[in-house]
């Protein structure tokens, strides 16, 4: 009897494990099975913390060389304004002030700005591996953890943009868009196309597609065949862009302007994706040749910190370095009282020799570029610009002559006419001047050909004392007696 009790013992100890083996695969049974749903993964219904559940950072997101607060920062923004998904959601975190030692950079608007990039960005959404599970476990589903955590990722930057966009004004929430149409819009092709698709109501609200898990939960649906009730979805974050099939063309457009050959394949797909959409052609490409991007350079407003935003908002390519390298043309002293009007000199220098190390870093601490006591040819083109957003009539005038020769940024007439017509909003008669010669001689889609306004404008320019405007007067007045005698 003791030896039988002593075998059932040893039975009952053996079959402990098993029965723990077997508990363990039903267990994960049931997780897999929670993965076949298609409106969201498994684990983000778990008591799992958000880091479990978050893709691990990359080592240049996290590594030591962020000890340095404002070099991490500028590191990141230089990577998130290349797309970088990653780079873009801890910016979002930094500004959001996440963790306490981040309070003194807090800037709700730049959060937002940076969290919406990264729903906008494909590297986000797009699948890395997939395989058809439906025989078994429902539907169409990654292999990939890294696809279910990049859900994850999207799932929280939702509810947080959404949360901050709920609690700004119009203005600030306009701010956030500006900025994205600015971000996005130094990317070339890529991010015209990206801004087509924020406009197109035939994609998800950031531009993915409409079947995406987190795109239907931002609306508030469900997954097509479940009969679970309507959700209440996010919606501050959903109508940040309105769609509208004009903006959407616009930016299909302006993504063909840059000479990218795939760009021209997905505008007449645009075209041919909806009944109607080809009728707005002719209206599109003239008031994209009247486009100019919402900000002269990204808004380099500093947060409490003092830290500005550094300016990594520049475009590449070979047509912008030669008209850098046209700079030498443009004579030092337009830089010069551009200077003295931000205050970083209290006097006119009229050679770059003749500014300070200080004077020079001051500069660059305003721009958010490196300390290297040296004025690059793009810090001459920012001192210029920042001068004239800021509300120097002269360097809105310089500037916009920068943009008709091509000198320091690449040939613009669509936003040499804009800040010709800031210039003389403060009353400078030489942009008068300029503008009356853009009326008379017409340049297309930015300023028709209107006689009677070059007139006007170059009547005004003469009253106002500058000089070449009275013989070119007469010269424009017998033109246009001409035209109505004929």
């Amino acid at each position: 009897m003791r030896d039988r009790d002593a075998r059932l013992d040893a039975t009952r100890d053996l079959r402990r494990p098993r029965a723990a083996l077997v508990a363990l695969i039903l267990a994960s049974a049931v997780a897999i099975s929670g993965c076949g749903e298609t409106d969201s993964p498994a684990f983000w219904r778990t008591a799992e913390t958000g880091a479990a559940n978050a893709c691990p950072r990359p080592q240049t997101v996290t590594g030591s060389e962020f000890n340095a607060q404002e070099a991490g920062l500028r590191q990141l923004r230089r990577a998130a304004f290349r797309g970088d998904f990653f780079a873009q959601l801890e910016l979002g975190a930094r500004y959001a002030a996440l963790r306490a030692t981040d309070k003194n950079i807090e800037d709700p608007i730049e959060s937002a700005v940076w969290t919406g990039m990264a729903l906008a960005n494909d590297e986000g959404y797009a699948p890395i591996n997939r395989v058809d599970r439906s025989g078994v476990f429902g539907g169409l589903r990654s292999v990939s953890r890294y696809d279910d955590c990049r859900a994850w990722e999207r799932h929280v930057a939702y509810q947080r943009l959404d949360s901050q966009l709920s609690r700004m004004t119009m203005e600030e929430q306009g701010e956030v868009r500006d900025r994205m149409i600015y971000a996005l819009s130094t990317q070339d092709a890529e991010g015209f196309r990206t801004l087509a698709r924020l406009h197109d109501a035939l994609y998800g609200p950031f531009g993915e597609p409409q079947d995406n898990p987190q795109a239907r939960e931002a609306w508030g649906r469900r997954a097509s065949g479940q009969p679970e009730p309507r959700r209440e979805g996010y919606p501050a974050a959903v109508n940040l862009f309105p769609r509208n099939d004009v903006d959407a063309y616009l930016y299909n457009y302006l993504a063909v302007q840059t000479g990218d050959v795939g760009a021209y394949v997905l505008l007449k797909d645009f075209e041919r994706s909806s009944p109607g959409r080809s009728r707005y052609g002719a209206f599109v490409e003239a008031k994209a040749r009247q486009w100019v991007p919402p900000y002269e350079f990204y808004p380099n407003d500093a947060p409490a910190s003092g830290v500005p935003f550094s300016d990594e908002s520049r475009p590449r390519g070979d047509a912008y370095e030669y008209a850098l390298g046209r700079m030498s043309e443009l004579p030092f002293v337009h830089v010069g009282r551009a200077l003295r009007y931000l205050g970083v000199t209290e006097t006119v220098a009229e050679a770059p020799n003749a500014l300070s190390a200080r004077q020079i870093q001051t500069l660059e601490a305003m721009l958010g570029h490196n300390m290297e006591s040296r004025l690059s040819a793009v810090e001459m083109v920012r001192a210029v610009q920042l001068a004239a957003v800021n509300g120097s009539s002269e360097a809105q005038l310089v500037l916009a002559v920068m943009y008709s020769e091509g000198i320091g940024v690449p040939p613009d007439y669509a936003r040499a006419f804009h800040w010709y017509s800031q210039a003389d909003k403060q009353g400078s008669p030489e942009a008068k001047f300029a503008m009356s010669t853009y009326f008379a001689l017409g340049v297309a889609g930015v300023a028709d050909q209107d006689k009677a306004e070059a007139v006007a404008l170059r009547i005004d320019s003469a009253l106002a004392g500058f000089g070449p405007s009275a013989s070119r007067l007469q010269a424009v007045l017998a033109q246009v007696s001409r035209s109505q005698r004929r």
